[in-house]
């Protein structure tokens, strides 16, 4: 199952180090918080990614295309023009890099990849937020509940957006950005099916995606939330990333569940 995930916003509200480079690739710990993402579900064993970019896509390619220079030891032999690769980290990932434009808006970008995707289900987040989530139980729960998207859905204590959801699991109703405080909200780690598509205009690249396409979704009992309870964090902030690079250097991030 092949992983997306939304990578080409521009990231104002992290302040001047957005200037320089797209905001999945600011640094937690000294790995991008994309690299992050992609662990967890690595992890999970998915490792088919689909990174959707935009914003200094450059960054994003060229960190992945020397992805194994940058963490292996190497002799570089000026005299023979040479270089010797020591020690290198692997990792098991298939990574496709689809440039979806500078102003696209989500559900645009989620397009661009149809054809990439196929007519198979696949997973979906954002480039900014990390969870210890149970990725398997998700997919389970997606699987039970027969909706064309299923939503992890976070309490946090307020100020992000909230959904309604009946004693069945099935959301009701999706609002971006209420002002009650204690509602569940989408952390991300979505499943979709491929008929989400039909949801979505034909040129959807100025629609939000957690708009009309969830938003209908919903009004058609076809949206379904996975709650989950443990550890999630967006990076929204520059005290955000700041709490987070807190966690990781003291050995105390929950979402760190891999080893090494």
């Amino acid at each position: 199952m092949k992983v997306l995930l939304l990578a080409g916003g521009l990231g104002s509200r992290l302040g001047e180090e957005t200037i320089l480079k797209p905001k999945p690739m600011v640094e937690i710990g000294g790995y991008p918080i994309l690299w992050h993402i992609m662990k967890i579900y690595s992890y999970h064993g998915f490792n088919d990614f689909v990174i959707l970019t935009g914003y200094k896509s450059h960054i994003i390619k060229d960190y992945f295309v020397n992805y194994y220079q940058r963490y292996s030891d190497l002799t570089v032999d000026m005299r023979t023009n040479t270089v010797s690769i020591h020690q290198t980290r692997q990792e098991p990932w298939k990574v496709t890099l689809l440039y979806t434009g500078k102003d696209t808006l989500t559900a645009g970008r989620i397009q661009r990849a149809q054809e990439f995707i196929g007519n198979e289900a696949f997973m979906l987040t954002y480039g900014d937020g990390v969870a210890d989530i149970d990725i398997p139980a998700l997919l389970k729960a997606h699987k039970q509940s027969g909706k064309l998207c299923t939503i992890t859905a976070y309490q946090p204590e307020g100020k992000y957006g909230a959904l309604s959801i009946d004693e069945n699991g099935t959301i009701s109703n999706f609002s971006e950005k209420p002002k009650n405080g204690g509602a569940w909200i989408n952390a991300g780690f979505m499943i979709c099916e491929p008929a989400i598509f039909n949801y979505f205009p034909k040129d959807a690249d100025q629609i939000m995606f957690e708009c009309e396409p969830l938003f209908n979704l919903s009004k058609h009992g076809q949206l379904h939330a996975y709650k989950h309870t443990g550890f999630w964090h967006p990076m929204d902030m520059l005290k955000d990333k700041n709490d987070l690079n807190a966690m990781w250097n003291q050995r105390r991030a929950p979402w760190k569940i891999w080893e090494g």
